[in-house]
Formats: structure tokens, sequence, C-alpha cells
């Protein structure tokens, strides 16, 4: 039997023959496998998006900050940019100015400033890397999952072959076949989690380097606006 030969009977497999000669262990394996890609190609578009979103309103917001005057003029354009990361550090670090300003009538404890924008910065991470994990359990477990379903494939495959009493590689073939359908819904399911996960935590790290220079920079109009 030729290389071939199993990728060609795998094409011309439909989903309901396949379900109809899959054991209830093996359906069991690829219904596992078929959630985790469901949910994990849902985390992907999702994170796709939301990050897409803040990379394009952070860059919004940072222009308008670095025109603005004051921190008041910069909190009332802030409303039009709400999807950034950015304006929620600035709301963290702005009320720490007004609570600073109204008791002193200026910016008298700067570590407090600097651990309340250290508070945002800390939030907005968690908010990003929300649902992370599951890319990173999709693309670990997975490959796992669908060699333990064709490990239980390849038994059924042995168990019905010494119950036929033959040899014949044309009889085992499409057992075999049939069982490493699991390992590939496997792969197909870690792949795109692996590659996704690496991409977005590099983006998410962008991000947050984006927002510790922001806090530098929302430290120094701070100041300058109501310092001593």
């Amino acid at each position: 039997m030729s290389f071939a030969t199993p990728i060609a009977f795998l094409l011309q497999l439909d989903i309901l023959e396949l379900v109809q000669r899959n054991g209830p262990a093996e359906d069991v394996v690829l219904g596992i496998l078929a959630c985790f890609s469901v949910f994990s190609w849902t985390v992907i578009l999702s994170k796709w998006s939301s990050l897409r979103g803040a990379a394009h309103s952070n860059s919004r917001f940072l222009r308008a900050f670095r025109k603005a005057n004051g921190l008041e003029a910069v909190m009332v354009a802030s409303e039009q940019y709400r999807p950034s990361p950015l304006v929620s550090v600035f709301d963290f670090g702005y009320e720490e100015v007004e609570r600073q300003v109204k008791k002193k009538g200026s910016v008298t404890n700067r570590t407090a400033l600097e651990r309340s924008l250290q508070m945002g910065v800390s939030e907005e991470m968690g908010r990003l890397e929300r649902n992370m994990q599951w890319l990173a359990i999709t693309a670990s477990v997975t490959p796992f999952i669908g060699l333990l379903g064709t490990v239980l494939g390849i038994i059924n495959a042995f168990e019905a072959l010494g119950q036929q009493g033959s040899t014949s590689l044309r009889t085992i073939g499409p057992g075999i076949s049939l069982a490493l359908v699991a390992t590939a819904v496997g792969l197909a399911a870690a792949i795109p989690a692996a590659i996704f996960y690496n991409l977005f935590g590099t983006r998410i790290r962008e991000i947050g380097t984006r927002m510790e220079d922001f806090a530098m920079e929302f430290l120094n109009l701070a100041e300058r606006s109501f310092g001593e």
C-alpha cells in the first residue's frame, strides 16, 4: 500500500462515515478536540479584534494627549478614545492627581501617583491577557489528546484484524487511516493556537511597554501642570 492510499482514503471519507466507523471512545476524543478548536478560534478572533482596536485607539489617544495643554483638556477628550488601554491608565492617574490637588492644591506625592498609574497598567494587562491561557492549553494539550485517539483507533483496528483472521494491509489500512484522523485533528487545533498565542503575546507586551512609557509622560505632564 503506497503512502498516498491512506490520504486518498481520508479525502474520500465524509464526517458521517467517520463517526459511524469510529468507536465511542474515538468519538469522545474527536468531540473534545472539536470543542477545543471551536473555543480556540473564538478566542483568536475576539483577541485579534480587541488588540487591533486597542492599538489603533492608543495611537489616536496618544496624539491627542501630546497636543493637549493640560490634564483637564485630555480628560474631556478621553471619552472618544475609551477602547484605548491608555485611557484606563490615564483615568487611574487623573483620579490620584485630583485627590492630591483637592487636598493640597498640587501634586505632592509622586510615589502615590506612580502606584496609581501602575495599578492602571496592571489592570489593563490583565484584561488584554484574558483567555490567553486557553490558547496555551489548546496548543499543549490537543496533540496528546489526538494521539490518544489514534492509539485507541489502532487498538480497535488490530482487534478487528484479529477477528477477521486476515493479515492484509488492505484490511487494516482503512482502520489505521481512521485512527490517524485524531492526530490530524489534534494538530489542526494546536498549531493555530500556538501561532496566535505567540503573536498575541508579542503584541500585548508591546502595548504594555507603551503603557509604561505613557505613565512616564503622564507624570511629567502632571508635575508641569500641578507641581509645587
